[in-house]
């Protein structure tokens, strides 16, 4: 027996950090100081917590990217992103159940065994109700509390009730009872228990040999069982309804973790003889069952799992070294070693309750959590993958618009500048052209003039109608001539350039819209009118005819003809000349000397002396005297004699009478068209140079127009080609963004897929 004892406290010396002291009989053994293995449990729970949150806020971060990245010109479809926010639901659902994992031990045995006492044994206190007989009615699960507040609450009941209550609800003797497969949830304060501190549940429950309805116990209550504890009567043995109930448990859950606790092993003190016959009869049956029968473990993990305790001493023990007021019966002879093995078992049943949780629960987290990362990666990966595609795609396109913009500055340049010089060009042939031909329709001017037919009187009131009459028929007939003669070749010339100007304007713009500048545009369907504002009312304003008689052979007209219109100039011309008068002819001799000196004895006249007749001649009839006529007079008849001059008077008077008999409204209407004519020709050669530039500005102007029209359709077509470049660029600049989003996440997605792998390193592969 002392050796039994010596090799169980140098095992519990051996295992653990337990500060084990022995003082009058009474095993004391420290636990505040001892890292349990159950804390392994808790650090990972922490720990995959911690990362399900960061997998939590990525995948609503990715949510949003795909959102954001969505649409008709987006990289995302509403399929993909429909597929992501589902992650959102099964993240939340993973980490709800996260929040509720803990290490779930069951107890089961037969009625009476000592589960219940069991359970407060290492609680470390009486909470469940125990005693003889069928005590436990129910299932009765024990967990930890965040409150220091002590409480219980039956199933489909949230109210709190007293912690005190569970004795009746629980105990079989109660009148109330309740249903054997009802459960009632003890919460009591963490910080009372490390076991419940370490997020460990226990689960009493009835008596497995009670009710033949093990399934729906198995189904509700085992199924999430991270440690199954069996509860045997170490007095007796292994019965048949214990092994039938387990054997149900291993078909349901592939190896449950099994430990056997053989309790009222305190009963061997009485007959310390058969001690180790009956150890060892009992653990090879229990070997035999978890390794053979239920083939859950081998038989050296058997023999590990099998424990011979006291339950009742532990707790009385427990309770003394928290000196609680408890009975104080004497403890059976070998307490100690029974107590060192109960806190053996509880240190096995720690290390694996705690690889057993972390494996069951944690194993299959990291693996969803590995896939959803992995799969929100890949749904990025497209992402990305299309992002950069139409990226480059975008970048393509927005440099064949800035060349495509280039060519259409650097062509729109040397197109005008030729333009320009084409308009100036054809301005100024235009102009010399109207030019000359209105200046040649001047001069043809009296036969338009002779082609007006209205009658024509004398009378002021007719006479000014038939100018109005004759200005509009002039005006008419000399536009329509200009008209005829320049608005062909000026329309074709016309056409021609703006076909030209055309052409090269379409060759500026980019092809897909060439057709639209086309129906838009095109070349004049009616021939080129030149236009004309001769206005001969306003010209001809200051025109006043003179139709009184003059006879055609009347002194004054032969004298106009033989000096011409301007006689002033004849006279620079020809300088009077004058011959010296003879010494006999002094200046005091008498006129009719002076004549007869000049006449007299003179044979023929040469032509210097007739030009002296003429040129006195002509002063006599331009003088205003009596004398000068007479002296005229004279002259003539001392000439050429009177025969002469009579015949030449009878056919002068003939003439005039002739003349002065005929000076009919005909004749007057002859010389009212002279006189029109040479007026008008006058004025319309002062506007010559007017007529001709505004033909010309018309022709620059049509022109112009059209060049404008053409520019305008270039300046459409760039600033549609700008607002594309724009869109391309805010595009390549959001697919930019998009790219490098999804490239954060998909990085994110590999350090959470990392952070998962260290995890199970650290916790899942030891």
């Amino acid at each position: 027996m002392a050796a039994y004892v010596n090799r169980s406290v140098s095992m519990m010396a051996g295992d653990g950090p337990h500060n084990v002291a022995m003082n009058n009989g009474t095993v004391r053994v420290n636990m505040t100081n001892v890292d349990s293995p159950l804390q392994i449990f808790v650090r990972a729970k922490k720990k995959i917590n911690d990362i399900f949150v960061e997998i939590d806020d990525y995948v609503k971060d990715a949510v949003a990217f795909m959102h954001a990245v969505s649409g008709d010109n987006g990289v995302a479809t509403p399929q993909d992103v429909a597929n992501v926010e589902a992650y959102i639901s099964k993240v939340q659902a993973i980490r709800e159940v996260l929040k509720r994992d803990h290490m779930k031990v069951a107890f089961f045995g037969r009625t009476s065994n000592g589960k219940s006492t069991v359970i407060n044994a290492m609680l470390h206190d009486k909470i469940l109700p125990s005693g003889i007989g069928h005590t436990t009615n129910c299932f009765l699960q024990v967990e930890g509390s965040d409150t220091d507040e002590a409480y219980i609450k039956t199933e489909g009941s949230e109210e709190k009730l007293n912690v005190q209550s569970v004795s009746q609800l629980g105990h079989a003797l109660c009148a109330s009872r309740l249903a054997e497969n009802a459960l009632v949830r003890v919460s009591w304060p963490r910080e009372m228990c490390a076991l419940l501190r370490d997020d460990v549940v226990l689960v009493d429950s009835p008596g497995v040999d009670v009710t033949a309805d093990t399934d729906d116990w198995i189904d509700r209550y085992c199924l999430d069982a991270d440690v199954f504890v069996l509860v045997a009567n170490a007095e007796s043995t292994l019965m048949v309804t214990e092994k039938n109930f387990f054997h149900k448990v291993s078909t349901k859950i592939s190896q449950p973790n099994i430990f056997i606790l053989n309790n009222r092993w305190d009963a061997s003190a009485s007959e310390p003889e058969y001690l180790e016959q009956v150890r060892t009869q009992h653990a090879n049956r229990c070997v035999d069952f978890l390794a053979r029968e239920l083939r859950v473990c081998s038989p050296k993990e058997a023999e590990e799992r099998i424990f011979f305790v006291s339950a009742k001493e532990a707790l009385l023990t427990r309770m003394r070294e928290r000196e609680k007021p408890v009975s104080s019966p004497v403890l059976a002879d070998g307490h100690q070693v029974r107590y060192f093995e109960f806190v053996d078992f509880e240190r096995k049943f720690s290390e694996c309750i705690s690889q057993s949780a972390v494996r069951t629960k944690f194993a299959q987290h990291s693996r969803r959590g590995k896939c959803i990362a992995g799969d929100v990666c890949s749904a990025l990966d497209q992402v990305y993958g299309l992002a950069c595609s139409q990226k480059a795609a975008r970048v393509e396109r927005q440099r064949i618009l800035q060349e495509q913009l280039s060519a259409i500055e650097d062509q729109l340049t040397s197109v005008t500048r030729e333009m320009k010089a084409k308009i100036g060009k054809m301005v100024e042939s235009v102009e010399h052209k109207v030019s000359l031909t209105l200046s040649q329709e001047i001069r043809r001017l009296a036969a338009l003039v002779d082609e007006h037919a209205a009658p024509f009187r004398t009378e002021r009131a007719a006479l000014e109608a038939y100018k109005r009459a004759l200005h509009r028929h002039v005006e008419a007939g000399l536009g329509q001539r200009l008209k005829q003669r320049l608005s062909s070749d000026i329309g074709h010339e016309m056409d021609a350039a703006q076909r030209d100007m055309a052409e090269r304007m379409y060759a500026v713009l980019p092809p897909q819209r060439r057709a639209a500048a086309a129906a838009v545009v095109a070349p004049h369907h009616q021939p080129f009118e030149v236009l004309y504002r001769l206005n001969c009312d306003n010209l001809c304003a200051d025109f006043h005819e003179d139709l009184s008689f003059r006879f055609s052979y009347g002194i004054t007209a032969l004298i106009q003809r033989f000096q011409g219109r301007n006689t002033n100039k004849i006279a620079l011309k020809n300088p009077p000349q004058y011959t010296p008068i003879p010494p006999a002819i002094g200046p005091a001799a008498p006129s009719s000397e002076i004549v007869r000196a000049t006449t007299a004895g003179i044979g023929p006249l040469s032509a210097e002396e007739w030009g002296m007749v003429s040129r006195l001649a002509m002063g006599a009839l331009t003088s205003q005297g009596t004398m000068g006529g007479l002296l005229l007079s004279g002259l003539l008849l001392k000439t050429v004699g009177w025969r002469v001059v009579a015949v030449t008077g009878a056919v002068w008077g003939a003439l005039y009478l002739y003349e002065r008999l005929t000076w009919t409204a005909k004749a007057q209407e002859r010389v009212f068209k002279r006189q029109y004519v040479a007026h008008a020709s006058k004025k319309l050669r002062l506007i010559v140079d007017l007529t001709s530039a505004n033909c010309s500005h018309q022709v620059q102007q049509e022109l112009s127009t059209m060049f404008a029209r053409l520019c305008r359709l270039v300046d459409e077509a760039t600033t549609e080609l700008d607002g594309e470049l724009t869109e391309v660029r805010a595009a390549a600049a959001r697919l930019d963004e998009a790219a490098a989003a999804a490239k954060r996440l998909r990085n994110k997605a590999n350090y959470l897929a990392h952070e998962l792998e260290l995890f199970d390193d650290a916790f899942l592969k030891q």
